[in-house]
This record gives structure tokens, sequence and C-alpha cells, in this order.
């Protein structure tokens, strides 16, 4: 552990270092992929320090690892660092929040499949809401980096100000120009902020906040490509604005991921199968996370399982 710091309420941004083999594995990762933190050894924080909402939750064992993603990866001569953003929302999380720079923890990764950057695109709109802002800020600064031709705006929805997971506050005189979020101003990306609760930005959803961009922008849609991460009704209302107009999509999907590496079989996202109309079950931590938008079959969609 390098730093484990807490920027709100209950927001903490976890760095931690690898060196050898660990440091060689984490270099190549890609925006999406994630990590398995074992957090079963590592004790929950004093009495005091536990939300009274919590109080019960932190008594609860942590067996299974966590799955976290990335807000970043950086490269250093001998090692390379990675920050996780959290929030403290559970038995896990709150165990997190206890981590000390120098303390060792075990992780298993990194795993899944990352974002698909086409090289044929000009523009690229990336969605985040809520805590789905981290792989979002990743993907960000690797468009920048290796894509610095494709035009980039982020969407950044939350129910209220106080739930954007942002470390330091929105840049109000940059929001004027179109970069009132730090996270991705530093890599030249412009954005725009949804809140439920209009208490900053757009005053309603940050996929209304899309559709009403995207109807007063005209942009040849080959052209342009949506990644998105967040809560799953959002993920729905984009893949549907996506095939509004017909827009290629790409969507991290979230489940419980016991193991990760596809033995548990706890994490099965439902799929429209290739030339049929049954449907097929993928892995979100082996095939996934990231999915082709059309691909998935959502909750509220009429089933047709394939038994």
């Amino acid at each position: 552990v390098k730093v484990n710091k807490k920027f709100g309420p209950r927001f903490y941004r976890l760095t931690l270092e690898l060196r050898g083999e660990g440091a060689k594995a984490f270099s190549a990762t890609k925006p999406g992929q994630f990590t398995e933190l074992n957090l079963s050894s590592i004790a929950g924080p004093p009495e005091r320090q536990i939300p009274d909402d919590l109080q019960d939750a932190v008594k609860r064992n942590v067996i299974l690892r966590r799955p976290f993603s990335f807000s970043d990866v950086r490269i250093k001569e001998d090692s390379t660092l990675i920050d996780i953003i959290y929030c403290a929302v559970g038995p896990a999380t709150l165990r997190i929040t206890t981590l000390k720079p120098y303390e060792k923890i075990k992780i298993l990764g990194p795993l899944g499949n990352g974002f698909n950057i086409p090289d044929n695109k000009k523009n690229a709109l990336l969605i985040a809401g809520g805590m789905g802002s981290p792989p979002i800020q990743h993907l960000g600064k690797a468009l920048n980096q290796t894509h610095g031709e494709i035009y980039t705006l982020a969407f950044i929805g939350a129910k209220s100000k106080t739930d954007l997971p942002f470390e330091g506050r929105l840049d109000e005189v940059a929001s004027g120009i179109g970069y009132p979020v730090k996270a991705f101003a530093q890599h030249g990306i412009e954005s725009q902020i949804a809140t439920d609760d209009g208490s900053a930005g757009f005053n309603g959803l940050v996929t209304s906040c899309v559709k009403e961009w995207l109807d007063n922008n005209e942009w040849q849609s080959r052209d342009v490509i949506i990644f998105a991460c967040g809560p799953e009704p959002m993920l729905e209302a984009v893949t549907k604005i996506a095939a509004e107009k017909n827009i290629d999509c790409q969507i991290s999907m979230e489940r419980r991921m016991g193991c990760g590496i596809g033995l548990c079989q706890s994490c099965a996202v439902e799929c429209k199968a290739a030339n049929s109309d049954e449907t097929i079950y993928k892995l979100c931590c082996k095939d996934g996370p990231i999915f082709d938008a059309n691909e998935v079959v959502f909750e509220s969609k009429e089933k047709h399982h394939n038994l």
C-alpha cells in the first residue's frame, strides 16, 4: 500500500505498488479490466469509525475476494502503481479503509477484458454513473495518450453533487468552458455533469443529458463510439440511446464475482445468441466485464431462455 486517502464522506483512493512479476503483469492493464482483493485477513476499523448504518455489516466475515476496477495505472522504472477508487458501503470496503502505507495485501489480476478502442472512430462519448467512473477515468487517459486524434467527451452522473466520486471540488471557473472535472480535464477531456437533484450541472439523469446532447449535435453515427459504466438501469438506457442513434457502444457490466477467473460461475450475464432468437449466458469476469451493448439482455426485457 502506498496511499489510502479519504476524499469524501465515504470515498477513498487506494494506491497499490507492485514490483517484480506483479509490476510486469499489471503494466499491460487495459481500461475496463479489474483486480480481486483478498480481504479475509484484514481487520475492520474501530467501532467509533464505523457509520451507524454499517455497524451490523462490518461484523460479517469477508471470505470471497472482491473485484475492483482501476481509475489509473502508472508505470515506473521498477514498479507499477494502480489506483482504486472505492466507497465504504459494506464489510469488505470498510476493511480496506484500515490499510496503511507499507502494509501488504494479496491481489489477483489483471482480470477480464478491457474496452476495445477501434481505429476508425473520430469521436468517443464516455458515460459514467456513480461508482462507474473509475474505469471511465482510466479509459479517458488511455484515449488521450494513444488515440489523441479522437475527440472525447465525458458525461458523469450521480444522485447529487456529494455523490460524485472525484478528488477535489468541481472547477466552477473551468465549467464555463466545459472542463469542470479535473480527473478528465488533466487529459484534455471536456465533461458534463448531471445530478438527479440538480445540485450540480444538468438537472436529471445522465442518460437524459446524453440524449439531449446527441439531439443537438449532428455527428455521423459511424464515426462515434460510446463507452459506459454504471448501474444496470443506466446501461440499459445508454444501450437504447445507442441503438436509436445507430452508434457503436461498449458497456462495463457488474456482477458478484467470487473467483474472477470463471470457476464459480456466479457472474452470469444473459446475452443474445448469434443468428438466433435464443439467449446464452456469458461470464462477466471471463467474457466481460466489457460487452458490446447490442448483445446484452437486460432484465426488464422479455426473455427467451436457452435451456
